[in-house]
C-alpha cells in the first residue's frame, strides 16, 4: 500500500459506454514525432494518394517507429503542429476519401522467433498507449541475459473521467490475454501480473476467468489511490520491488506495458493492420453524454468538438486526464497515438498563487517521497546542485503536490522546469 497518495474523484460516467465509431473526419493531421525518440522523415508528398495503413513516415534511428496513414485519401501538404505537451513537430495533412481502402502490403506478420517478433512490433508502429509514447520494440529489446522475471500489465486508470483502457479490458479481453502470452512466449518472460484498480470489479472478474487455467498470469487488485499507473508505483504495488534513481524497471526484473498496448499487439499479429486508430474518452462538465469513441490517429480537435455533444462552448479542453494531461487551444491539434481522452470544460476559475504556508501537505502526498516545498525553493533560487541533491529527476509529474496545495502554487510545474534547468 502506498502511504503517500491522494484520493481523487472518479467521474467515470463513460465506464459502461461501449466504444462507438463515428464517421471519418474530413481530414487528418498525422504528426511525424508521436513517440519518445527520433521523429520520422516524410515518405509522401503533396498530391500523393495514400491508402489506409500505408507507411508515410519512418526513421533509421534506434528509438523510433514508423507512422502510417490512418485514412485513405490525398496528401494535402505538410504543416507544423504544437502537441499538447508543447513540442513542435512536422505533420502530414491527408484529405479523407469516402472509403477506407487497406494498403495491399498489409498482411499478418510471420513470427517464428524473438527477432521476427520484435521486428513485427516495430513495423506495427506500436508505442506505449498509456501516454508515455516510448516505442514498444525498444522497451522489449533488452539483452537476453537480462530477461525480466515479470511482465507487468498496467490496467490502472487512476485519473478522473478517463475510461478508454477499462473499455479495452471489457471489449477486447481476449486480445489482452493473447498479447500477454505473445510477449511472454517470444521474450521468454516466465510470469505476468495484470494490475487493475479495485473499483473495476467487472474487469477483475473477467480477467480472472480468462486466466483461470494460466497460473503464470495473475491479477493484482490495486488500491484506490492516485497515482497507480506510473511504472515505479505499479511495480512496487504488484511485486514490492523498488526502482532507484537512475534505474530502469529492468533493474528490478520487470517490464511494464499498458493494457491497450498488449491488446493492440495481439490484434496486429492477427491482421497486420498497424496502429492507426485510437479509442478515446470524451467527457467533461459540459458534455451531455460521456462516451468512448474510436477515431483515426490524426483526427483534429475541431472534429472531436463537433461530435462531443456539448451544452455550451468550452473554455478549456484537455487531452488526457485532468492531472497529467495538457490543455490544447488550436482546433487543428490532432489525436495522436498516445491520446487517451479529450475532456471539455466550461468556465474555469483561475486562482492566484499565494505564499507557501509550509503546511507540508505536498510532502505527505508525494508517492516517491520527495520534498516539493524544498524543490520549489531550490528552483526559484536556480540552485542546480541542490535540485540534484533533492532528486528532482525522480518527480513523475503526477501533480499530486499541486492538487493538494492550499496556496494553489504550481509546485509540479516548477519541478518540470527544474529538470530542464539541470539539463
Amino acid at each position: 500500500m502506498i502511504l503517500n497518495a491522494v484520493k481523487l474523484p472518479k467521474y467515470n460516467d463513460s465506464a459502461e459506454k461501449k466504444t462507438m465509431t463515428p464517421a471519418l473526419p474530413p481530414k487528418v493531421i498525422i504528426g511525424l514525432g508521436q513517440n519518445i525518440g527520433a521523429p520520422c522523415e516524410p515518405l509522401v508528398k503533396e498530391g500523393d494518394r495514400v491508402l489506409t495503413g500505408q507507411i508515410i513516415g519512418d526513421s533509421t534511428a534506434l528509438v523510433s517507429v514508423p507512422v502510417h496513414a490512418s485514412v485513405t485519401g490525398t496528401v494535402a501538404g505538410e504543416t507544423r503542429i504544437l502537441s499538447a505537451s508543447g513540442k513542435l513537430s512536422d505533420a502530414i495533412i491527408i484529405n479523407t476519401d469516402s472509403r477506407q481502402e487497406l494498403h495491399p502490403d498489409i498482411t499478418p506478420p510471420v513470427i517464428h522467433d524473438r527477432k521476427s517478433f520484435l521486428k513485427a512490433v516495430r513495423d506495427s508502429g506500436s508505442v506505449g498507449l498509456g501516454g508515455a509514447g516510448y516505442p514498444t520494440h525498444s522497451k522489449l529489446s533488452f539483452d537476453v541475459a537480462k530477461t525480466p522475471e515479470y511482465l507487468i500489465i498496467n490496467g490502472a486508470e487512476c485519473e478522473p473521467y478517463v475510461t478508454s483502457d477499462y473499455r479495452e479490458l471489457m471489449e477486447k479481453s481476449d486480445n489482452v490475454i493473447a498479447g500477454i502470452k505473445l510477449v511472454m512466449k517470444y521474450l521468454e518472460i516466465p510470469k505476468a501480473i495484470i494490475g487493475i484498480e479495485k473499483d473495476k470489479p467487472k474487469a477483475i472478474k473477467l480477467m480472472r476467468e480468462l486466466c483461470y487455467q494460466t497460473p503464470e498470469i495473475t491479477i493484482h487488485e490495486l488500491p484506490l489511490k492516485y497515482p497507480q499507473g506510473a511504472e515505479k508505483i505499479i511495480i512496487y504495488q504488484t511485486t514490492g520491488r523498488l526502482i532507484k534513481e537512475g534505474e530502469l524497471p529492468l533493474n528490478s526484473g520487470c517490464v511494464v506495458l499498458n493494457v491497450s498496448t498488449v491488446s493492440f499487439l495481439a490484434e496486429y499479429m492477427k491482421t497486420g493492420v498497424p496502429l492507426i486508430t485510437r479509442r478515446i474518452t470524451i467527457d467533461g462538465d459540459i458534455v451531455n453524454s460521456a462516451k468512448n469513441v474510436s477515431v483515426p490517429v490524426g483526427t483534429p480537435l475541431d472534429y472531436l468538438t463537433s461530435i462531443a455533444d456539448l451544452r455550451k462552448s468550452p473554455d478549456r479542453i484537455i487531452y488526457g486526464g485532468p492531472m497529467m494531461g495538457a490543455c490544447v487551444y488550436d482546433p487543428n491539434t490532432p489525436v495522436t497515438k498516445t491520446t487517451g481522452a479529450a475532456l471539455f470544460f466550461g468556465e474555469s476559475k483561475f486562482t492566484q498563487e499565494s505564499a507557501c504556508i509550509r503546511c507540508g501537505k505536498c510532502i505527505h502526498v508525494c508517492s516517491v517521497n520527495l520534498d516539493p516545498y524544498a524543490l520549489n525553493r531550490a528552483f526559484h533560487a536556480k540552485d542546480i546542485e541542490l535540485l540534484k541533491k533533492l532528486r528532482v529527476n525522480l518527480c513523475m509529474n503526477c501533480a499530486s503536490c499541486s492538487f493538494i496545495c492550499p496556496a494553489k502554487r504550481n509546485v509540479c510545474e516548477a519541478n518540470q522546469m527544474a529538470k530542464l534547468l539541470i539539463k
